[in-house]
C-alpha cells in the first residue's frame, strides 16, 4: 500500500517511525565504522604495548589487548563473554523495539551501545580478545565501543532525568481536539 493512501496520522505515524529506525541504523553505523577503523589503524601502525604520544601527554594511545571484560575482570573467558554479549545485543533491540518512551535521544543512545556491542564482539569472535587504545593516567585503556557505550548510558540515564516525554504507549484523549495536520 502506498503511504499516500493512509490517513495523516498513520502517515505521520510511518514518516515518524522511519526517521527513528534511519537515526538508529545510522548512528549503530557510524559506531561500529569508527570502533573497527581505529581498532585496524592501532593493529596495523602499533605494536602491542607501545604508546604514543610521550609520557607527558594526559591522553595517549596505548595499544593493548584484552581477553576479559571492562577492567580485566573475566580474563580468558571469550566464549562466556560472547554468549553474554549476544544476549546484550537482544537486550539493546528488544529496548530499542519497545522503549519505555518515544524520543530521539533513545535512538541516538541505543544506536551508540549497539554499535559498541557489535564491535566489541565483533572482535572476541573474531581475534579471541578486544584492541583497547584510549589511554588516561590511572585509569584502564579502552576503545571506541566502551566510550560510546558509556556516553549511551550516561545519556539514557540524563534524559530520563531530565526529559519528560510522553511513554511510547500513551494515547491521545478522545475529548481533545486532534493536532492540526502540517
Amino acid at each position: 500500500m502506498d503511504t499516500a493512501q493512509l490517513p495523516s496520522a498513520a502517515r505521520n505515524a510511518f514518516a515518524s517511525r522511519w526517521r527513528r529506525d534511519a537515526l538508529f541504523l545510522g548512528i549503530t553505523l557510524l559506531v561500529l565504522g569508527l570502533d573497527q577503523a581505529s581498532k585496524h589503524a592501532v593493529r596495523a601502525y602499533m605494536d602491542l604495548g607501545d604508546f604514543y604520544p610521550s609520557d607527558d601527554w594526559p591522553v595517549r594511545f596505548h595499544h593493548v589487548t584484552n581477553t576479559g571484560a571492562a577492567f580485566g575482570i573475566l580474563k580468558d573467558q571469550t566464549s562466556f563473554l560472547a554468549v553474554t554479549s549476544f544476549i546484550g545485543v537482544a537486550a539493546i533491540l528488544l529496548y530499542y523495539w519497545f522503549p519505555p518512551f518515544d524520543h530521539w535521544v533513545v535512538s541516538v543512545a541505543m544506536g551508540m551501545m549497539l554499535g559498541g556491542a557489535v564491535g566489541n564482539l565483533s572482535d572476541r569472535i573474531r581475534l579471541g580478545e578486544v584492541t583497547d587504545f584510549i589511554d588516561f593516567p590511572r585509569y584502564p585503556s579502552f576503545n571506541v565501543a566502551d566510550a560510546s557505550i558509556v556516553v549511551a548510558m550516561a545519556a539514557l540515564v540524563l534524559s530520563y532525568a531530565l526529559v519528560r516525554p510522553e511513554p511510547s504507549g500513551a494515547t491521545a484523549d478522545p475529548h481533545e481536539d486532534p493536532p492540526p495536520d502540517r
